[in-house]
């Protein structure tokens, strides 16, 4: 079977939100390329990131309709935002396999890695999490994603339960119990997220610490040591009284998928019950993080 591949042209801060309209138009896989057609991958600790715009590549089965994928994306990004579109037919072959070869091992932090199932890291004290294409809603290929596992590794997450809102592929989720977490509770309103997310537990060995649900389906006493939300900066505001009362006394916070101008903004929802510092993160992109407050939680 044939498959159709869109690209465009973007600047690197409206990646994340064109990955998700991207996917809920149908889009099988969706990956980002720098301008010059190299894979972006996360620098090493202590390097800088060197690109400011992304080639965004999605994959869609042959009866995909591209043109309401495209008036998808300027609907939310903008008429102007969208440069560069393109749309090509590919022949049938392994493209997941072949996605994966450009896959390579990624390091978050000290200790924590991300990489591809057919890949190894030699690093003596690596905490390797396996993670391929195909299963992932998310790779650590995005800033926000980077700063959130960044922040779990520097995190002392022995025996403490953890929320993650949005998880999607599962990737924060699986850190956080490979970090050292008792158990993770991932939140997610996307079925087939919450599929990929078990998918991906099972596969690094942490399934049996990791539940999954709905926001319906939250169990009404989950009250978290550490609680990360990497999603938009507009959710996080709306939710903000239902993310507060879910981190117990002295529990931690970090919230991503936020920009740098939308930092200020977050930050103001949350400060009555959190101790709060917002980091200009990584390419615009910027991570809050606080401590909670004495509560009756």
């Amino acid at each position: 079977m044939p498959f159709l591949q869109v690209s465009c042209d973007l600047d690197a801060v409206a990646c994340q939100l064109a990955e998700d309209v991207l996917m809920e138009q149908g889009a099988m896989s969706v990956t980002l390329q720098d301008p010059g057609g190299d894979p972006i991958l996360e620098p090493g600790p202590g390097e800088a990131p060197l690109w400011g715009r992304a080639i965004v590549l999605a994959l869609f089965d042959e009866h995909a309709r591209v043109d309401t994928v495209r008036r998808a994306l300027e609907r939310e990004l903008g008429d102007t935002a969208v440069r560069g579109w393109r749309v090509e037919w590919l022949e049938d072959r392994a493209w997941e396999r072949a996605w994966m070869d450009d896959f390579v091992p990624m390091r978050f932090g000290r200790r924590l890695w991300v990489c591809p199932s057919n890949a190894r890291v030699d690093a003596s004290d690596a905490i390797v999490l396996k993670l391929d294409p195909g299963l992932a809603f998310g790779t650590g290929t995005h800033p926000s994603t980077a700063l959130c596992l960044e922040w779990l590794d520097r995190q002392p997450l022995q025996g403490r339960f953890v929320i993650d809102m949005g998880c999607g592929s599962g990737i924060l989720s699986i850190a956080a119990l490979l970090l050292g977490a008792e158990r993770v509770l991932g939140i997610d309103k996307d079925p087939q997220a919450l599929i990929a997310s078990r998918e991906n537990a099972r596969r690094n060995g942490v399934d049996g610490r990791l539940e999954l649900a709905s926001p319906d389906d939250m169990p009404a006493d989950a009250i978290a040591d550490v609680l990360v939300a990497n999603i938009l900066a507009g959710v996080l505001i709306r939710l903000a009284p239902e993310l507060s009362r879910r981190v117990r006394s002295g529990g931690h916070l970090a919230l991503s998928g936020i920009l740098n101008e939308q930092a200020a903004s977050v930050t103001d929802s949350y400060t009555s019950a959190f101790e709060l510092r917002a980091d200009d993160g990584r390419d615009g992109w910027a991570l809050v993080t606080g401590l909670r407050r004495p509560s009756e939680v």
